[in-house]
């Protein structure tokens, strides 16, 4: 009689946890597909911390000699004018001259040709002092009262802004990213009388960097979208 009762006992323990397995899986089977997906976003405005400043200069003439010492003498004019102000040697490049032949051309009326040689030359400042390069841009002028006749920037060889340091703002923005994605489930789930719970899955989007604006080249906007899945229960 008495191994019948903890027959029955255990028998009874059986069912209670079976039924709580039925239970929980039915459960989990129900609500499966009641999954809400949400993103994201975070944005961040940051000064560039590289600039690329092209300066360009061209020497006209007939007489090569005379005009390459004349190349060399503005692209010392144009170095002194930037290691005066702050630029290190080693943040200055000087390209390699480049000469355009008009007589080489095919096209040109030879007869109207004045002067046959155009040497071009371009000194490319890269450097971390963007402050520092954009207040010399505004100072340019300095280098016209010493003959420097200056190529203004063009489609080649445009100035360029950039951010370096995406991997020092990263965590902070990913972690924005997903307390909006939580909030706008947090919402949907409210409004649909359920209860949020736990994450199915998530995935990072691409960081981008834009210019703010085309006024403002040296501010950089960055963007990141999180896409996550979560239970609604």
């Amino acid at each position: 009689m008495k191994d019948l009762k903890i027959e029955a006992i255990i028998i009874a323990i059986g069912l209670i946890g079976l039924g709580v397995c039925l239970y929980g899986g039915i459960s989990k089977f129900v609500n499966k597909d009641r999954i809400v997906n949400v993103k994201g976003l975070a944005e961040m405005e940051v000064k560039a911390n590289k600039v690329t400043w092209p300066i360009q200069f061209k020497e006209t003439g007939n007489d090569l000699p005379t005009m390459y010492q004349s190349i060399d003498n503005t692209t010392r004019t144009v170095k002194e004018f930037l290691t005066g102000k702050g630029i290190d040697e080693n943040e200055i490049a000087v390209g390699a001259p480049k000469v355009t032949d008009k007589f080489a051309n095919e096209y040109n009326n030879f007869q109207h040709v004045q002067e046959r040689y155009i040497i071009s030359c371009i000194i490319t400042v890269s450097t971390d002092k963007v402050d520092l390069v954009r207040t010399l841009i505004g100072q340019q002028s300095e280098l016209l009262k010493k003959g420097v006749a200056l190529v203004g920037d063009s489609w080649e060889n445009p100035t360029t802004y950039e951010f370096t340091g995406l991997n020092d703002v990263k965590p902070q923005m990913i972690e924005e990213a997903t307390k909006n994605a939580r909030l706008a489930a947090e919402k949907f789930a409210k409004d649909s009388n359920s209860k949020l719970g736990e994450i199915c899955n998530a995935s990072q989007g691409q960081f981008t960097i834009s210019d703010r604006d085309s006024y403002t080249p040296h501010i950089k906007n960055l963007r990141v979208v999180t896409t996550i899945s979560y239970q609604l229960n």
